[in-house]
């Protein structure tokens, strides 16, 4: 099998397939700027990108493809991708059952700590369907990799990787990068001991380790330093362990402003900023667009809009609130449930405040992402609130494509306030009263200073485009 120099290793790919009507496979790129970034540099160097088969038209694939090579078998502009066909029990233990509803949980701090977590002997049989998953890749990889390649691995779903490899290859040079937040080590020794170890000494396997945020990459070290009581310079960012030295990175991730704006000006666009005008007439706009994640705290940004309309009855009738949630992860019992949570509320606040000529939100949860941008380009407000979140995007793609010079309302958790926070409103996440407050100063604010804030917020969100991102890490490995 031939070999690369660079390696990438993620759960999503960089494409995914379905069956055409005449039973044939087609696939299509993967959206979103990192993909884009990632998938860019990976056609330019001599690289595989490795990742698992998500549906069954791309276990399909995997399974026609000779060495579940795709390359081999379809058009992937230059690109080398690796899909693995990981049995499917295995699949769902390592990522529903430990990532998504275990690691996710835990470095969001999102735990309703009187009933949850339980870590029992199921826990126990899902950790092991981790550890498989994590040796899935880490084989194709040492497979793949020629002498002294470099790797960069992708995520909380595969932490272990770094040190299946650094035992296996000590040739390679290996980067991890951690896209969410990181749980402080209070929180993280609710998992059991020697899980925590095991995912702290499987990302120590890298060289060098990566965070969007330093409060991210501060607990990390915290972490290292309490539970492995490791030789920790949380100045220095590094990591002495094990008779190695590995350094910590901040790499906030920016927005791409190229694809972004040329998403924007697709005819889809245009057609739902038409159709959005007429929905909220003459009124201002207040916007968010999320996943309908536990994390986002869409709820509680709901509960901000009912209490701006009742602490300032002024706006009612001048300002419409679009609430676009798109579905997430239906196979965790507490996002069905949270979703249910949402549609309901927005119900009632609607009840309570409507009139026959003003519905004051408007609550979509299909996923429409030309209506998404347009809704962009005619927001007066952006509302950002998460719990906690490792960036961002939405945060830093709003005022790029802003034609109101909308102002941004973002919660203080998020990894976009580090270089966001000076020109937007920053709010405590939980504090439904400090938010309404704040859309209110928005919704208050002279042109000339939303127009200065919206233009510094455009240039910080395109600081490190995902392109350049993915390059520093890259070059971080020599």
């Amino acid at each position: 099998m031939d070999k690369a120099q660079t390696l990438i290793a993620a759960n999503r790919g960089p494409i995914s397939f379905r069956t055409r009507e005449d039973g044939s496979l087609e696939h299509r790129r993967g959206g979103g700027g990192l993909v884009s970034g990632m998938t860019s540099v990976a056609a330019e160097v001599d690289s595989i990108w490795v990742c698992a088969a998500l549906s069954g038209d791309d276990r399909r694939a995997a399974a026609e493809a000779p060495g579940a090579r795709l390359d081999r078998v379809h058009d992937l502009g230059g690109m080398r991708v690796h899909m693995l066909d990981i049995p499917e029990r295995t699949f769902a233990g390592a990522y529903t059952g430990i990532a998504n509803s275990t690691l996710w949980f835990l470095q969001h701090m999102l735990y309703d700590l009187p009933n949850k977590p339980t870590f029992g002997s199921e826990f126990a049989r899902l950790w092991e369907d981790y550890a498989a998953y994590n040796n899935a890749f880490a084989e194709a990889l040492v497979t793949g990799a020629a002498e002294g390649a470099r790797v960069a691995v992708q995520d909380y779903h595969l932490a272990l990787v770094p040190r299946i490899l650094r035992s296996r290859r000590p040739d390679l040079r290996i980067a991890h990068f951690s896209h969410t937040p990181w749980a402080p080590p209070e929180y993280m020794r609710m998992l059991p001991d020697r899980i925590v170890r095991e995912l702290l000494e499987g990302m120590l396997g890298a060289d060098r380790l990566g965070f969007h945020s330093p409060r991210w990459a501060e607990a990390f070290l915290r972490c290292c330093a309490q539970t492995l009581g490791a030789d920790v310079d949380i100045d220095r960012r590094t990591v002495e362990y094990g008779g190695r030295v590995v350094t910590v990175g901040v790499h906030a991730l920016g927005a791409d402003e190229e694809g972004l704006r040329n998403s924007a000006a697709e005819p889809e666009v245009a057609q739902r900023h038409g159709t959005l005008t007429e929905i909220v007439g003459d009124t201002r706009l207040i916007v968010r667009v999320d996943r309908t994640e536990l994390s986002k705290n869409i709820v509680r940004g709901l509960e901000s809009y009912r209490e701006l309309l009742t602490l300032h009855p002024e706006w009612r009738g001048r300002v419409t609130h679009l609430a676009f949630a798109y579905p997430s992860r239906g196979d965790v019992p507490e996002y069905r449930e949270y979703t249910e949570t949402v549609l309901r509320m927005a119900e009632e606040i609607n009840e309570e405040f409507s009139t026959p000529e003003w519905t004051p939100l408007v609550l979509e949860v299909d996923d429409d992402y030309p209506r998404s941008l347009a809704s962009f380009q005619l927001a007066d407000v952006l509302l950002v609130n998460p719990v906690r979140d490792g960036m961002n995007l939405v945060a830093k793609e709003g005022p790029l494509l802003s034609e109101r010079d909308s102002v941004l309302v973002l919660s203080r958790e998020a990894g976009a306030a580090d270089e966001l926070g000076e020109d937007a409103l920053l709010v405590n996440p939980f504090d439904t009263v400090e938010t309404a407050e704040a859309l209110h100063q928005a919704l208050s604010m002279p042109a000339e200073e939303r127009r200065e804030r919206r233009k510094r917020l455009a240039e910080a969100a395109v600081a490190l485009p995902p392109r350049r991102w993915f390059q520093e890490q890259i070059r971080s490995l020599g």
